[in-house]
């Protein structure tokens, strides 16, 4: 295999890798403040700004690996 083959291979996994750990993160995140709020109703708005921030850090890094993927793939 040539250089630039496993460079896709590998920036194609990795972007998939990195699309499932943020479905998962997010996933699991907003089951968890579903739960928090289920049990606290008065605390929702507290909760659901706890979880908005921390979707968009999980966003955040999922953007940054699948940038380090493109970038392998063009090297």
């Amino acid at each position: 295999m040539e250089p630039t083959a496993l460079a896709y291979l590998a920036a194609g996994l990795g972007a998939g890798f990195t699309v499932f750990g943020a479905a998962f993160g997010i996933g699991k995140l907003a089951s968890s403040a579903m739960d928090a709020t289920g049990r606290q109703p008065e605390a929702a708005g507290a909760i659901r700004t706890s979880m908005i921030i921390s979707a968009a850090l999980i966003e955040g890094i999922a953007l940054f690996a699948a940038v380090i993927c493109i970038i392998l793939a063009t090297k």
